[in-house]
């Protein structure tokens, strides 16, 4: 088959087109032959994607969420048959789906959304299941509660901006781009904030619940919960002592694949509740620029995906 794969660590520069072998399933296992394959530009930047349990798993195939057909499955898996159309989140530390066929445990992978594309399907799983973990697993929203996300506009910030509005909650959200704060108005949010004129955390401001997903800095600023409220941050764990001194929960996580959630997501996607943006597609063979694409200055609002044969 034709993969996007790196035969050392290193950054996009390392990723080359090659001939690799046809995975076979293992017991668990579905094998996927790929139509599409969502990027998260930091990946290449993961211990996981180098590494599994300290040791060197290279060459290795980048690319962790997917969408395709069910092309074959171990004797033991009742759960797809050869033709099913699926998505999923591919595990860190696993070869992923910038390939023409990939093998994913059947426990990771759900019926995509029939109302979308395959490219839409993969730009899902991640950013989906990370939206969803952070505000229903993670900070328990409620119904008129007010959350204030970080990067309204980006692959993350976007879905959790949508979702937290589905939940019922008082949106507000950050950008920092024309583009990005008419795309995040267009989300049904109660306030966006241009962080290029306007300060998040200046005088008064107070949330129930606030989910960073960029860091650095704008974590260190991110401290306006009120007492009792939750801190989800996706970057860095924050420090604890000053969560306990305020009497806020902060907590980070690292998303992991749920079946479950993916059905939930894939109804909101088809009942036109979840709006997925592609960013920018690449075929396999321009797998390299896709990932180098990540360097621009100024990129649009979305996913990455790399399309096989949507």
């Amino acid at each position: 088959m034709t993969a996007l794969r790196a035969h050392h660590r290193g950054g996009p520069e390392v990723l080359v087109v090659e001939q690799a072998p046809v995975p076979v399933p293992a017991a668990g296992e579905v094998l996927i032959a790929v139509r599409a394959a969502a990027i998260t530009f930091d990946e290449l930047t993961w211990d996981e994607t180098w590494l599994r349990d300290g040791v060197d798993r290279t060459p290795t195939i980048p690319s962790h969420e997917v969408s395709g057909v069910v092309a074959a499955v171990a004797d033991d898996v009742t759960d797809f048959v050869v033709g099913d159309e699926v998505f999923g989140l591919i595990q860190f530390d696993r070869d992923g789906a910038a390939a023409e066929y990939v093998t994913v445990p059947a426990a990771d992978l759900a019926s995509r959304p029939r109302t979308v594309s395959h490219s839409v399907s993969a730009a899902l799983p991640l950013a989906g299941l990370t939206a969803w973990q952070a505000l229903v697993d993670h900070a328990r929203v409620q119904p008129g509660e007010r959350v204030l996300v970080h990067g309204g506009a980006g692959g993350v910030g976007a879905l959790t901006v949508q979702l937290a509005v589905a939940l019922g909650a008082d949106v507000s959200t950050t950008v920092r781009s024309d583009e990005a704060r008419d795309v995040a108005a267009s989300f049904g949010v109660l306030r966006v904030i241009d962080t290029r004129i306007e300060q998040f955390d200046g005088e008064g401001a107070e949330y129930d619940v606030v989910i960073d997903t960029i860091g650095g800095q704008t974590l260190e600023r991110s401290w306006v919960v009120r007492p009792g409220g939750r801190l989800v941050t996706l970057s860095a764990p924050p420090p604890q002592g000053r969560a306990e001194a305020l009497q806020i929960e902060a907590i980070f996580f690292i998303v992991v694949p749920d079946r479950g959630q993916l059905n939930r997501l894939t109804e909101l996607v088809d009942g036109s509740k979840l709006h997925v943006a592609i960013a920018a597609s690449y075929p396999l063979a321009e797998g390299r620029a896709a990932f180098d694409s990540g360097r621009a200055p100024h990129r649009r609002p979305g996913k990455t995906v790399i399309t096989v044969s949507d």
